[in-house]
C-alpha cells in the first residue's frame, strides 16, 4: 500500500506540485511570521543585550525601555556605585525620538553618554567614532543608507542639528534604532524642546558586577540599599523588553497562524479528496480482491503525510534562505527560526495531514466495490 500510496502520489507532477506549493506557502507564511517576531525580539533588546551592564537602575516601577520615561536624582550614581559588588557605573540619559535625516524621520531610542564611557556606548562601529563628541550623533549605518548619509552630514535630534560621527551596526530594529549622543547634547536638546533642563538627573544607572557577583542578587541589593529605584539584572531587563514585545504581536501572530494553517489544510484536503476520488475504481478493485480498508485508510494517509511534509521542507528551505537574504539588502527586519516555531510549524503540518485525510478515507470507507463496478460497466 506504501507503493501505492507514491504512485498515486507522483503520477500527477501538476497536482504534486500544486499541493506541496500550497502547502509550503501557507507553513512559510507561519513561519516567517514567528521569525520576524523572534528576530524582532532579539533586535528590540539590541541595546540591552550588548550594553556591557549586568544590572539596570531605573526610577522606581520602570522594567523595560520601550515607550517609558525615567528620571533619576544623579546622587543615585554614587548611592549605587557604593553598594557591595558594583565593579564600576555609567550614568546615561535616554528618550524615545524622532531622527530627521532630512528625508525621513525615524523613531530611535536616544542615549546621552557621559564622557569616556565605560557601558552603554555602539558596540560594533563600521565606520568613525564609537563614543559621539560634543555635537556629534553616532548613528545606525541602515538608518543613514536609507537617506544616502555618511560621515560629516548632519541630522536633525530633538530639534538640534548633530553631526554623524560614528556609523554603528546592530542597533536597529523593525520599530526604532539606537542613536548615541553626548549627555551635554542631550541635556541642551531637552531645553531647547521647550522642557527644563535636567542636570541633576539621570535616566538609567549601567552597573558592571564585581567578578563572582551574580546579576540577580547584586540587583536586590540595590533596590535595598538605594532608595527610590528598580534594579534589574540585565536578563531580567530584556526580558521585560521581550515580554512587551510579545503581549502587543499576540494577537496578530495568532490570526496570521490560524490563516496559514487555513490554507494549508485547504489545500491539502482538496488536493488528496480529488486524487481518491480520481481513483475510487483502482480503491474498489482492491476492496473486491480483498485489501483490508486499513491498508487503504494508510495509503491516503501516507500520500498526505509526504505532501505536507516536502511542503515543510520547502517552506523552510524558503524562509531560511529568505532570512539568510535580507541582510544582504539592507533591510532593517531580520527573520530568525527558532526552535519553538519551528516545533509548532510541524505540529501543524501533522495536523494538516491528518484531518485532510478524513475526508477521502469516509469515501473510502463507504465505497461499494460492486457499485464501481457496474458504473464502469454502463
Amino acid at each position: 500500500m506504501i507503493r501505492l500510496a507514491f504512485r498515486n502520489l507522483f503520477q500527477s507532477k501538476a497536482h504534486l506540485a500544486i499541493s506541496v506549493g500550497g502547502v509550503a506557502l501557507a507553513l512559510m507564511l507561519m513561519l516567517a511570521l514567528g521569525a520576524v517576531f523572534t528576530g524582532a525580539e532579539k533586535q528590540i533588546t539590541a541595546f540591552i543585550d550588548r550594553a556591557g551592564a549586568n544590572v539596570f537602575v531605573a526610577q522606581k516601577g520602570v522594567r523595560n525601555l520601550h515607550m517609558v520615561s525615567s528620571w533619576l536624582p544623579s546622587s543615585v550614581v554614587g548611592e549605587v556605585s557604593s553598594v557591595q559588588g558594583v565593579q564600576s557605573v555609567t550614568p546615561i540619559m535616554y528618550v524615545a525620538g524622532m531622527v530627521d535625516t532630512g528625508k525621513e524621520r525615524n523613531l530611535a531610542y536616544i542615549v546621552g553618554l557621559p564622557p569616556d564611557p565605560a557601558m552603554g556606548k555602539a558596540w560594533r562601529v563600521v565606520e568613525g567614532a564609537a563614543a559621539p563628541a560634543p555635537g556629534a550623533i553616532v548613528l545606525d549605518r541602515a538608518v543613514a543608507a536609507q537617506s544616502g548619509l555618511r560621515l560629516g552630514d548632519t541630522v536633525k535630534v530633538l530639534g538640534r542639528q548633530l553631526r554623524i560621527a560614528g556609523l554603528s551596526e546592530g542597533t536597529v530594529s523593525i520599530t526604532n534604532s539606537v542613536a548615541f549622543i553626548t549627555m551635554d547634547d542631550f541635556e541642551r536638546m531637552r531645553g531647547a524642546s521647550g522642557e527644563s533642563v535636567r542636570t541633576q538627573a539621570v535616566s538609567f544607572v549601567l552597573v558592571k558586577a564585581a567578578p563572582g557577583e551574580e546579576p540577580d542578587a547584586l540587583a536586590e541589593r540595590i533596590e535595598v540599599e538605594v532608595e527610590g529605584v528598580t534594579a534589574q539584572s540585565s536578563e531580567a531587563f530584556a526580558r521585560q523588553e521581550r515580554n512587551l514585545v510579545k503581549d502587543m504581536a499576540a494577537d496578530v501572530l495568532t490570526i496570521m497562524n490560524l490563516v496559514g494553517f487555513a490554507i494549508g489544510l485547504a489545500v491539502m484536503s482538496l488536493t488528496i479528496y480529488t486524487a481518491t476520488l480520481a481513483r475510487r475504481a483502482e480503491y474498489g478493485a482492491l476492496k473486491a480482491l480483498g485489501a483490508r480498508s486499513r491498508d487503504l485508510y494508510g495509503a491516503v494517509l501516507t500520500q498526505a503525510v509526504v505532501s505536507v511534509t516536502l511542503g515543510l521542507a520547502l517552506g523552510v528551505a524558503f524562509t531560511l534562505g529568505l532570512s539568510a537574504l535580507l541582510p544582504v539588502f539592507g533591510s532593517t527586519v531580520a527573520l530568525q527560526v527558532s526552535g519553538e516555531s519551528l516545533a509548532q510549524v510541524v505540529i501543524a503540518s501533522l495536523i494538516i495531514a491528518a484531518v485532510a485525510a478524513l475526508l477521502p478515507i469516509r469515501q473510502i470507507a463507504g465505497l461499494d466495490p460492486a457499485a464501481v463496478f457496474r458504473r464502469r460497466i454502463q
